[in-house]
């Protein structure tokens, strides 16, 4: 199949953007889906195993919300050069974010394992929630290096436009980790299982595979080179540099989110072991469809990218109208899709008739949410990819600012429960709406070159 001219003017073919967004899919859903997985199996142990998952799930995603630009901002440089038909420069951003990746992860497994008791204290009810939560982050961090570094091999293939063999990467981690993941926590036979550490233990293997396969393709690319454009696997702090200044706008993005999401939980666990349950079944359905509505947003990040680097400024507004578009779609589908499995699906992961007496409270919300959420998520694609961080921390933090973290708290001071969280979350969701709808249509974001300055 021919690429289209990344420069040219108008609209582009929508098997270009479906090229890119199917493969994308599964890769977005990776780390969601691991923690979906691990909820329908730990469900199954009780309340205050569930519990504890959805104190220290939320922790260890926040390793991957607030360390977004190893992905999302090597895809922006990694494009724009691409674009620009230097593909090893594109690569070597891979490298570099790779070595930064690992680098971070080991500090974030050291640092998490003295604040791993202190922190789940706090965020959950200081008793068994906590210590089950405190118990499988411990075993959870020891994956942190692996999931950034996977991070980091997502985002320069996304600039490249070679989101297939991520694709098989991840669903080689995913199979693996479904796989051990019933055995390790309930066992087989005679042997009892490791209970909640067992989920654990079976997402730590599956990373390790998955990172492996990340670096394996980062040294295929530096044997196929050209000999007189070679990619080098040394640190180069220059191209580190350059990629931690765009990083700090999307670092200060993230915890934004950081805020929002850590709050939510923290007072769903204040309203007991059923609400705080009954919050981590909706929050990660929530995750995940929002990560597949953002497949959509990846193929955009990677056609803004290029047609940026290659001069096409008109081809990437183009983008940025088609991607919304599509975006509004899925949104509407997936609305109509969660309100049909209502009474089936929070079945899927827990049988507490306590848990499920509360999720309908959540539910509604979340299913109202979609077609919002598919707009936001593709918007945020286009302007990642044209590397505009600077309005997307400036909006974000915002809408955290001004919508999530009052109600949020208001919720808690006024015994509103589940409602007032998820009150909190749609204001942050409407807000950002607005933002990136404005932003995008100003044009302002579509710089040309290489390299964004």
């Amino acid at each position: 199949m021919t690429t289209p001219d990344p420069a040219a003017g108008g609209p582009v073919p929508a098997r270009a953007v479906f090229r890119l967004a199917a493969p994308a899919l599964p890769v977005l859903a990776a780390e969601p889906l691991y923690v979906l997985v691990d909820t329908a199996v730990v469900g199954r142990l009780g309340a205050v195993p569930l519990a504890g998952l959805a104190v220290a799930g939320v922790l260890f995603a926040q390793v991957t919300t607030q360390l977004t630009f190893l992905s999302y901002g090597t895809t922006a440089r990694a494009a724009r050069l691409h674009g620009a038909g230097r593909r090893s420069d594109a690569v070597a951003e891979g490298v570099q974010a790779s070595w930064l990746a690992l680098a971070v992860g080991v500090v974030v497994l050291v640092v998490g394992q003295l604040v791993a008791g202190p922190i789940t204290r706090v965020l959950g009810d200081g008793g068994p929630v906590a210590d089950a939560a405190a118990s499988w982050l411990r075993v959870a961090l020891f994956g942190a290096p692996l999931v950034l570094v996977t991070l980091a091999g997502n985002g320069w293939m996304r600039g490249v436009q070679d989101t297939v063999r991520p694709m098989r990467y991840v669903l080689a981690g995913n199979g693996l980790s479904a796989l051990l993941c019933p055995f390790l926590v309930h066992g087989w036979g005679s042997w009892q299982g490791w209970g909640l550490e067992g989920s654990a233990v079976a997402n730590v293997i599956a990373q390790s595979v998955v990172a492996g396969l990340f670096i394996h393709a980062l040294l295929r690319e530096r044997a196929a080179a050209p000999p007189d454009r070679p990619v080098r696997l040394r640190p180069v702090p220059a191209l580190i540099r350059g990629q931690l200044g765009l990083g700090r706008d999307l670092v200060l993005r993230s915890l934004a989110f950081q805020a929002c999401f850590l709050s939510a939980t923290a007072v769903a666990a204040r309203f007991g072991a059923s609400s705080v349950a009954a919050h981590q079944i909706v929050l990660q359905l929530w995750v995940f469809q929002s990560l597949v509505l953002d497949a959509v947003a990846i193929a955009a990040q990677a056609l803004v990218g290029a047609a940026l680097g290659a001069g096409g400024a008109d081809r990437a507004r183009a983008v940025a109208r088609q991607v919304a578009r599509y975006g509004l779609v899925l949104g509407v589908g997936f609305a109509v899709l969660f309100a049909a499995v209502y009474v089936v699906l929070p079945r899927v992961f827990t049988s507490d008739p306590t848990v499920l007496a509360v999720v309908p409270v959540a539910w509604w919300f979340f299913v109202a949410m979609q077609p919002v959420a598919g707009v936001v998520f593709a918007l945020d694609g286009v302007l990642l990819g044209a590397g505009d961080a600077a309005f997307l921390r400036t909006s974000t933090l915002l809408a955290a600012v001004t919508g999530f973290l009052p109600l949020i708290w208001a919720s808690l001071a006024f015994d509103w429960g589940l409602a007032g969280i998820w009150t909190g979350l749609s204001a942050f969701m409407l807000i950002r709406l607005i933002a990136v709808t404005l932003r995008t249509r100003s044009g302002r974001w579509a710089i040309p070159g290489a390299v964004r300055t």
